[in-house]
């Protein structure tokens, strides 16, 4: 509050922004506690994909597990063990090469999860897991 020592009749007007700041204390609390509530609450029902160009001229390489469980590399079967060693001699021929995933609908995730391990440790970075329409 401010006080004039002259003699006019000027109003003095100035905002108080004590309230403005309350209240934007008071909404800040509020989203810091329902934020981490919002972000695990969240359900989400992954849709079915509709089929997508590849964006490179390149033929991947093709990692596929059949509704036995068994693992192919480019059309020819390898043991589960040997996956990666067949990926990592792929990536030091081509830096730059690109995986493509396909999996039965049958398989147990659990194949396609060691597919996946394979494919992450032989250093590849560049992987697409295939569907369909």
């Amino acid at each position: 509050m401010s006080f004039s020592t002259q003699d006019s009749d000027e109003v003095l007007s100035e905002m108080n922004v004590t309230p403005l700041v309350d209240v934007m204390l008071v909404l800040l609390v509020v989203f810091i506690v329902t934020a981490p509530l919002m972000t695990n609450a969240i359900k989400v029902n992954l849709p079915k994909t509709d089929a997508v160009a590849p964006a490179d001229k390149k033929d991947p390489v093709v990692v596929s597990v059949d509704q036995d469980g068994k693992f192919y590399l480019a059309k020819s079967e390898v043991a589960p063990e040997s996956l990666e060693v067949s990926l990592k001699e792929v990536k030091a021929r081509d830096p730059e090469v690109r995986v493509q995933l396909q999996a039965d609908t049958a398989v147990n995730y659990g194949q396609v999860a060691k597919a996946m391990a394979s494919i992450e440790r032989s250093g590849i970075t560049r992987i697409s897991v295939m569907t369909s329409k």
